[in-house]
Formats: structure tokens, sequence, C-alpha cells
């Protein structure tokens, strides 16, 4: 296990748009554009039930993170591997509120469809590569 530092805490606090790295069934990956978030020791990815990184995560927790400053993507970087060690509905619509404030300054989430049930993926790091 990896354990993310102060400086890079805070650089996942930031409104920057993380790529979500999951493996397919024939293990290939599948990258998707997320909002994200932490609660210091995981990084946190808000997610529906029946999406495809869900059911790649249920089989197969490894994956990966990158987030990139925009404003200076090749110094500002962070690029986490690990394994999503909890997938569960606890906190996920509070979750999803906060992001869509820190990404959008709406709140609540204005697309929240209640027929599917928001999810909040925990990440542990495995190893972090950073220049934060």
């Amino acid at each position: 296990m990896a354990k993310l530092t102060d400086r890079q805490i805070a650089f996942l606090k930031e409104p920057y748009i993380a790529e979500f790295v999951t493996l397919m069934k024939d293990g290939s990956p599948q990258i998707t554009p997320v909002w994200i978030d932490t609660d210091g020791e995981h990084i946190l990815v808000n997610s529906e039930e029946g999406r495809v990184k869900i059911r790649n995560v249920r089989r197969d927790p490894r994956v990966a993170v990158g987030i990139y400053d925009p404003e200076n993507s090749y110094t500002r970087v962070l690029n986490v591997r690990g394994r999503v060690v909890e997938i569960t509905t606890d906190g996920a619509a509070e979750n999803i509120d906060d992001l869509s404030e820190k990404y959008n300054g709406v709140r609540p989430y204005p697309n929240h469809n209640p027929d599917q049930p928001r999810l909040l993926l925990k990440i542990l790091p495995d190893r972090i590569n950073s220049r934060i």
C-alpha cells in the first residue's frame, strides 16, 4: 500500500477531471473520465449501478487513476495504481452532491436518477507516481 501525501490529498481536492481505468473481461483497459474525491486514505469515485466500470471492478478490483492539472499537465500530475477495496451506497448520494458543487458549482447534483442507486468506490493506492 502507498500512502497519499498532504500535497497529493490537496491536489485531489481540486476540480480536475480524472481518467479512471478498469479492466474489461478480456483484460483490455476501459477508460472513463470521472469526478474524484478523497477521504485522505482512498481515492473516491462515484458512479451508478449498471455502469461498465462497476461490472469491471466487481470482477477485477485492479484500477488506475490519472489526474492532471489542465494548466500544467506535464509537471502537475498524479497517477495511481490500486484496488477498489469497497463499493458502497453509504454516503454516495451526498458525495455526488459534493462533487457536483466542486466541479459545476451546483448543489444538489441535477442529474440524479432515483432509479439508479449511486455507488461510492473506495480505491486504496498500491503505487503512486506523482509530480506534485
